[in-house]
């Protein structure tokens, strides 16, 4: 490799070379202590990315600006960790967490989102330089490992697109763009900006709205609650067909195994229920006939086991056939598994179970279903 460095830049890269195993090391456990930190904490991100400086990219640095360094300790980025939230919130949470495992060097370390240039965009990431404390490791072998500052740089996922773009087009290398194309830059990274905050602000407003849901799911305000999926979710908290399921189960003293009930919500809401409520109504009036349809299908089997949808299965059945006969059935199928032979085959399976009970007898569904 060629390269023109004087014997003071000489003297740094040979420190390097020295050191390199430890800051390998080092690497290594920033990365291993963050990671299992920012896990334990709930905390997930969208990436964690860690280096130990290339030599080729030192030897660029010391020779555009080796002067500037008095020895390898005034080098800051040697090891240097990345972490790519998803949101604008979750940087400042990142940042407390590395507060409270890291000894964090505040003289040297930058909160660039305070800078508020027009163009800063890609560059708003918060700076903090570290050194591992002795309470996470000390190694009387490498004592430099808890004197070694190294950098941690916290960003959000667009904000980190962003700058590789930037890097990518070359428009904060030494060239000097046109100024037309500057201004596109800058209108650009002021959109990424705005989305950046909008897609934080949704997630606190989405976050609200299920607090409200469960509010009032909690307190049996159920006509108040919009069907949707995440109030369906915060409505099955409340168990609302165990009591059914248990009924069936004992049939056969079968055991019930955990199943997703929440695909189901593609029926109920082509069924017209705009509500929670509307579902709460229709456990109501439908359980004891959706109890009938169930002990028609297991009470001659030996059935030991059964999926903990069956209730809410048989209660969608029901309410298919009252309110749709045999092609409501069958949309409600389709809502459920999509339009296949096997659709057209459970329903007239379901159909024909139905047929005998007595809720299809007092309707009149019988006569025009066919």
């Amino acid at each position: 490799m060629n390269y023109h460095l004087d014997p003071h830049g000489e003297l740094i890269l040979q420190q390097f070379r020295n050191r390199l195993p430890i800051l390998q090391r080092l690497d290594d456990l920033v990365y291993q202590l963050l990671s299992k930190t920012l896990k334990e904490q709930g905390i997930y991100v969208n990436a964690i990315e860690h280096r130990v400086k290339k030599e080729a990219s030192l030897i660029g640095k010391l020779e555009r600006k080796g002067h500037k360094y008095a020895d390898i300790d005034n080098l800051t980025d040697l090891v240097g960790i990345r972490i790519i939230t998803f949101y604008t919130d979750e940087v400042d949470k990142v940042a407390a967490i590395a507060k409270q495992v890291l000894d964090i060097d505040w003289k040297e370390s930058v909160d660039k989102r305070k800078l508020h240039e027009l163009d800063s965009f890609g560059y708003n990431s918060l700076h903090y330089i570290c050194r591992l404390p002795k309470s996470v490791v000390d190694d009387p072998a490498m004592p430099e490992l808890n004197t070694i500052r190294f950098e941690l740089q916290m960003r959000t996922a667009l904000q980190h697109v962003w700058s590789t773009i930037e890097h990518d087009t070359g428009y904060k290398g030494d060239v000097k763009i046109p100024r037309e194309y500057v201004r596109q830059f800058s209108r650009l990274a002021g959109t990424l900006e705005l989305i950046d905050d909008e897609f934080s602000r949704l997630r606190a407003t989405l976050t609200d709205y299920r607090r409200r849901v469960k509010s009032l799911v909690d307190s049996g305000k159920l006509d108040d609650v919009e069907l949707d999926s995440v109030s369906f979710r915060s409505y099955l908290t409340l168990g609302p067909f165990d009591r059914l399921n248990k009924r069936i189960a004992a049939v056969n003293q079968a055991e019930i195994y955990p199943a997703p009930l929440q695909p189901f919500l593609r029926a109920l809401l082509k069924f017209g229920f705009a509500t929670l409520g509307d579902i709460d109504r229709m456990v109501a009036a439908d359980s004891e006939d959706a109890y009938q349809l169930a002990l028609s299908q297991i009470a001659l089997t030996d059935l030991d086991i059964l999926s903990e949808n069956i209730g809410l299965m048989n209660l969608c059945i029901v309410h298919a056939l009252k309110h749709g006969g045999k092609s409501g059935l069958h949309e409600m199928f389709e809502a459920l598994y999509g339009t296949s032979p096997q659709t057209q085959e459970m329903t007239q399976l379901y159909y024909e179970q139905a047929i005998p009970l007595a809720f299809m007898k007092e309707s009149a569904i019988s006569h025009f279903s066919t």
